[in-house]
Order: structure tokens, then sequence, then C-alpha cells
């Protein structure tokens, strides 16, 4: 009498809409994070503004770029990109204060470039250098949209912040293999090979492991 050999058990993978909101929150910040500060980084390095001196009868052309305006929008972006990194290697309080940095990083670098899109100082210290009179100011001033781009790259980041505020709790975080102290922790105990089996004799002697011996 044969008896019915039963089918073999699969694991259910279906997501809960838990899991699928944790995935996708985070999926939504690290993308918004890493463009924002991408973004910032390269407005940072392009013209903001462009005018023109008084030098010896002449007008010369001078052009500031986003770090002669203010260097806050680069050093942000660096900043929440650390931070961004950061969430997913600490727990509990740690995170909520790495997900506050990393939003009040967006929070800063929007400031900065608004005030920054309207800026002539830059412009009127190259004017001054180039004149050698510290009273020359820049003319013909002209600004770019540049500013703008950086205040949308912090504001990306500030989303990415605000993501993580929300579902911050929810993310996984990086292997816990090491303890809070800095030590591995504890490996399971090889069991001896059974000298019966000779493919488990062979298999340790691939590890270098000496099959005599009795743990």
């Amino acid at each position: 009498m044969t008896s019915a050999v039963p089918p073999p058990r699969t694991e259910d993978t279906t997501e809960s809409p838990a899991q699928r909101s944790s995935r996708r929150s985070i999926a939504a910040a690290l993308l918004l994070g890493a463009v924002g500060a991408a973004l910032a980084l390269l407005a940072s390095r392009q013209a903001w503004a462009h005018g023109t001196a008084s030098v010896a009868g002449g007008e010369l052309p001078l052009t500031a770029k986003g770090s002669d305006v203010t260097g806050v929008p680069a050093a942000l972006a660096i900043v929440g990109l650390a931070a961004l990194v950061a969430v997913f290697a600490v727990r509990r309080a740690g995170r909520f204060l790495v997900s506050l940095l990393l939003t009040l990083s967006g929070a800063g670098i929007v400031a900065a470039a608004l005030l920054g899109a309207e800026d002539s100082d830059a412009l009127d210290e190259k004017a001054a250098t180039a004149s050698g009179d510290a009273a020359t100011t820049i003319g013909d001033l002209s600004h770019t949209g540049w500013p703008y781009a950086a205040a949308a790259a912090g504001a990306l980041i500030l989303l990415a912040g605000l993501l993580a505020l929300t579902y911050g709790r929810s993310w996984p975080a990086m292997s816990g293999r090491y303890e809070r102290d800095g030590t591995p922790s504890p490996r399971k105990a090889r069991r001896a090979p059974d000298p019966e089996r000779p493919e488990e004799l062979w298999k340790a002697l691939d590890r270098g492991e000496d099959p005599t011996h009795r743990t």
C-alpha cells in the first residue's frame, strides 16, 4: 500500500501593504536624496550672475559662479548625502536625528539658494578687484536660473528627509553581525564530520579541517 507524498511546501512571498510602503519609501528617499545632492553640487559650479565692470575706460565682463555667491548649497549637499547613507546605519533615536539632519540640510539649501538668487556682492567684489577701486560696483547685472535649480535640489533633499522622518522606523538597518560594542556575534559550532560518510570527510579536508578532531 503506497502513501501519497505531500507536495513540497512553498514559502509565501507575498508582501504585506506595510512592506510595500516601506520599500517604496526607501526607493523614493534614496532617489530624491541622490538626485538632489548631485543637482546642488552641479548648480554650485554654474554661473549665477553676469555683469560688467568699468576698467581703464572700458567694460570688463564678469561672471559669478554659485560657489562665489555662497558655499552653503554644496556643503549641505555633501552633509545631506552622508546623512542619507547614515540613516541605514543607525536605529531608533539615532535614525530620527540623522533624518532630521537630512531634512534641515535640504531646507538650508533652499534658503541659501533663494537668498543668493539676486545677490550682487560677489560680482561687486570682483569688480573692485579688477578695477583696483574698492568703491567700484558691477553694472549691467543679470542673473541665471541656476540658483533656482539649486533651490529645487534642496527641495528634493528636504522631501527625502521628510520621508525618512515619516517612514524611517520601518526601514531595515545594516547587517547586525557586529554588536554595539564592535565584537562579532558568536558563530555556531561546526558539527564534526561523520566518519561513516566519506563525502563529509572530503568536505572537511577541503576546508582545511582535521576530520579526526572531535569538538
